[in-house]
């Protein structure tokens, strides 16, 4: 198909591969158990493999469109064998996604109409927030951005430390004050000097605690209405980041923040340790609020902006 003959940069493909072989092995062994003595796909083979994406965290919804467009395909051509099931479910899970023009960036990159362009980042803790913060603000140093990070996660010392320990890494400034300290108040001083520095980034890290959802709302609508008495359009992004590794987990964090405030962007982290690859299948086609970055290794290299068309490339290789 057409959108598989684009350019991807070796290094960054090879990246992903690795990052998703955990996902695949778990995938394709599953799969070849499910048409194990199928010579073509039947009922049978199709029952097999729903069965397969959903216990591949690819969810029940998303599953049940890819089986619905691979019975159009069965039913117009009879003699379907089984070993041209990789390729169909690759073109049918592409063309599920493709439904939506979201996931075709292939660069780090941020609206030149917007500066700063103020990122809030959202997720409970332990998703890899804070490292998706150092990453994103490496890769936009790299394109030649001024970056400033806020630390308005202040419910949890360690937050803070974690987010200092990137700012040193990446030699990016960062704005923050005691633990405890008002969240939007930290927010307010990250954009007043961002603005004085002429930065074109600020990325703000926040509280991700979801025990009491009315709570992370108030707190999060106050973080946003004090940033935008300094960038009157500001937060550009609220960027969730989801652990991958977790699953269907993941969906549910994603229902939970996207009822308690509205979400722009998503990324999916730690993918790379996981059989649960499957799950952003599902989160880009369940939600439509695009997912950005994909974590798939620990280095400073391995967050990548998502590409659909690579995901799937690589995945069904």
């Amino acid at each position: 198909m057409s959108f598989f003959k684009k350019i991807f940069s070796s290094e960054k493909k090879e990246t992903l591969d690795k990052g998703l072989e955990k996902s695949k092995s778990s995938f394709f062994g599953k799969l070849s158990k499910a048409v194990a003595g199928k010579s073509k796909v039947d009922d049978e083979v199709l029952d097999n493999l729903e069965e397969v994406l959903v216990t591949s965290d690819v969810g029940v919804n998303t599953t049940l469109k890819v089986i619905e467009r691979i019975e159009e395909r069965v039913s117009k051509d009879k003699y379907l064998g089984t070993d041209e099931l990789h390729q169909i479910l690759r073109e049918e899970i592409a063309g599920l996604l493709s439904e939506t023009n979201i996931g075709e960036e292939v660069e780090f990159t941020v609206p030149k109409d917007k500066k700063p362009y103020v990122m809030m980042v959202v997720g409970v803790n332990g998703v890899g927030k804070t490292t998706t913060i150092g990453k994103l603000a490496y890769q936009f140093k790299k394109q030649g951005l001024k970056v400033v990070l806020g630390a308005a996660d202040t419910f949890r010392a360690a937050a803070i430390d974690q987010l200092q320990v990137w700012a040193d890494r990446v030699d990016v400034p960062i704005v923050k004050q005691a633990m405890g300290s008002d969240p939007a108040s930290v927010a307010f001083d990250t954009l007043k000097s961002a603005v004085s520095q002429d930065a074109d980034v600020v990325i703000i890290d926040t509280a991700g605690r979801l025990h009491n959802k009315v709570n992370l709302m108030n707190e999060l609508t106050k973080v946003k209405r004090v940033m935008q008495k300094v960038v009157d359009d500001a937060p550009h992004d609220v960027l969730l980041v989801l652990d991958g590794s977790t699953g269907q987990n993941a969906f549910e964090q994603a229902k939970q923040f996207t009822a308690a405030t509205e979400v722009t962007s998503l990324a999916v982290t730690k993918l790379d340790g996981t059989a649960k690859g499957g799950v952003v299948i599902g989160i880009s086609d369940q939600f439509k609020i695009p997912v950005k970055y994909i974590g798939v290794g620990e280095g400073i290299e391995d967050l990548q902006v998502f590409n659909k068309f690579e995901f799937v490339d690589s995945f069904f290789k």
